[in-house]
């Protein structure tokens, strides 16, 4: 088959800030978890429960990363990228619209929860969508780079996030904040995203994905090709995200909850710490991805992976100390970890399968991982730091899980284009990436 062409700048560029929405609702509303835990859930553990629903609606991304997944795989990236941003601009804009406990009661907290879970099932499709569309119009030798900035990108969404959630809190007195103050951030973000709709209509399909389906070679029922061919590269692929996701969502996403529950900031400071993070990450993704690119995908995530195992309860016992130079450090060094494992992590597990059933694929290992990893591991680390009253309980976790991932990584072979693989993964066909795989 004939290498497809790669794709322009500007449907790459497209492809890559759309992220900004969905990690900016996401990221938003952990960041803004004690607000609305005093708005919808009134009383005893209302942080708890709101970070449950958090957990709750993240058991909807594989769901919705099958859904459209199918779709994607079925019918091309671009129309499951337009129909996934559309459901989360109306899901963002409802819930800025939603009434509060004290107007309705408990339905106020029923409401929000099934919110997340409409928002978890459109991200759920979005994000492997993103990932699958750079992978797959990218110039080969560049795929790592280019695949990163799905991850830089959706850390602008995070910062963005973080400043607005800061910059409301900060400016607004507590009454205003819980009356209404707190509905600005979402209708801010329901606006980014109606526009990136907007743009994201004049992206062009994926290359990849049209050589795919010109040579007929499209598989009738995604999910059923994926588990039985690949179902190696679907396991690698949940392993990989399991460490991005956990250092990421317990190392930079509950960060600002643990500040002002296990340390000693107050909900100003915490973001605006976390705000100095996520301008870290976005440095460093973009590196991170060079690297892969020219050293491979294998070294990069196994130093990081070892990183990962001996630094995370040292971070978090500075996040917990009395001194904000201390928890400053902390925190950049951690988001720096996690945004490093983000970058690398997305094109090692879209290059485990090839564009048949690669979207569905994605859903079943790097979505579902997610999940588990991401969606319940704040709450965990909430839960735990509360009951054992450790400090570094969170920073336990992280480690466990990338001692956890390390043999994976140390037997993995390598995917990156032009290396000397000699692997069932890095032998699998990617259609038109001109390399024999």
């Amino acid at each position: 088959m004939t290498a497809p062409r790669h794709l322009d700048r500007r449907s790459l560029a497209l492809a890559a800030l759309s992220t900004v929405v969905e990690w900016y609702d996401f990221t938003l509303f952990l960041y803004l978890a004690t607000v609305l835990s005093r708005v919808f859930f009134e009383g005893h553990g209302g942080v708890l429960a709101t970070l449950a629903g958090f957990a709750v609606a993240y058991l909807m991304r594989p769901v919705g990363a099958m859904v459209f997944g199918h779709f994607g795989d079925r019918h091309g990236r671009r129309a499951t990228l337009l129909a996934s941003m559309a459901l989360m601009t109306v899901a963002m804009l409802l819930t800025a619209m939603l009434p509060t406990a004290a107007q309705i009661g408990p339905l106020a907290g029923i409401l929000l929860l099934a919110l997340r879970c409409v928002m978890g099932f459109a991200v759920g499709g979005e994000y492997t969508g993103v990932v699958a569309y750079l992978l797959e119009g990218a110039p080969v030798r560049r795929r790592g780079l280019v695949t990163s900035l799905a991850a830089a990108t959706s850390e602008i969404g995070a910062l963005l996030a973080a400043g607005i959630a800061a910059l409301t809190v900060t400016l607004l007195p507590a009454p205003a904040l819980d009356s209404w103050g707190w509905r600005i951030p979402f209708l801010f973000g329901a606006g980014l995203a109606a526009t990136i709709l907007f743009a994201r209509a004049a992206m062009h399909e994926s290359p990849e994905f049209e050589a795919s389906r010109d040579a007929g070679t499209l598989a009738e029922r995604p999910l059923g090709h994926a588990l039985s061919k690949h179902r190696a590269g679907i396991l690698r692929g949940f392993a990989i995200s399991a460490l991005g996701s956990i250092t990421y969502y317990v190392g930079i996403t509950y960060v600002p909850v643990y500040l002002t529950s296990a340390g000693s900031l107050t909900e100003a400071q915490a973001l605006q710490l976390a705000t100095v993070a996520a301008l870290a990450v976005i440095v460093v993704t973009p590196f991170v991805g060079i690297a892969s690119d020219r050293w491979g995908r294998r070294p990069v995530l196994i130093v990081l992976a070892v990183l990962c195992a001996g630094l995370p309860c040292a971070l978090f016992r500075l996040l917990a100390g009395a001194s904000s130079g201390e928890a400053l450090l902390g925190a950049v060094v951690l988001a720096m970890l996690a945004g490093g494992v983000s970058a690398v992590g997305a094109v090692t597990t879209a290059e485990q399968m090839p564009a048949e059933g690669r979207l569905s694929g994605l859903a079943l290992g790097a979505t579902t991982a997610t999940a588990l990893f991401g969606g319940l591991t704040p709450w965990l680390a909430q839960v735990l730091t509360e009951r054992t009253g450790s400090t570094v309980a969170p920073g336990v976790m992280i480690a466990a899980v990338a001692l956890g991932v390390l043999p994976v990584l140390l037997t993995m072979r390598e995917t990156r284009p032009g290396k000397d693989q000699g692997s069932a993964s890095a032998l699998i066909p990617v259609s038109g990436d001109g390399n024999g795989r």
